[in-house]
């Protein structure tokens, strides 16, 4: 993307989550935290975010990630952003790039009027310094 992103996050993990096997398929719960910065938005993904992966019997993987921000908008007032975010995966093999559909919530009545009604793309990067997502508008 040739766009600056509205914001982007620091995506870190401190803990191994669960999976476990079915005959129909598999589930993973992968728990995260992490920072946030960007124009709009900077701040931290509250320690309780966590990333469900179900893969079915064809080896399709959907993938949902749910998070809280808690940090300052472009404003500098604090406020707080909830992060859906979904994405498909059709092989096995982890990839260094992927993208993704966000749904907002917030309660900063500066991004509200812009996070609730606009559209957006995700843009997932595997980098040498971990992962990062980073958001941007769809046109």
């Amino acid at each position: 993307m040739e766009k600056e992103p509205i914001f982007e996050v620091k995506v870190e993990f401190d803990q191994p989550g669960k999976k476990f096997e079915t005959s129909i398929g598999e589930v993973s719960m992968i728990p995260f935290y992490g920072t946030v910065k960007g124009k709009l938005f900077n701040g931290i993904v509250e320690p309780w975010g966590v990333d469900t992966q179900i893969k079915n019997q064809i080896g399709i993987r959907h993938m949902s990630a749910r998070y809280m921000l808690t940090g300052k908008d472009e404003n500098n007032e604090d406020c707080h952003i909830y992060i859906e975010n979904n994405g498909w995966l059709t092989d096995d093999k982890p990839s260094r790039t992927f993208q993704t559909v966000p749904t907002f919530l917030t309660d900063s009545k500066t991004l509200a009027p812009y996070l609730h009604t606009d559209q957006f793309i995700g843009i997932g990067s595997v980098e040498e310094d971990g992962l990062w997502i980073r958001f941007y508008p769809v046109d």
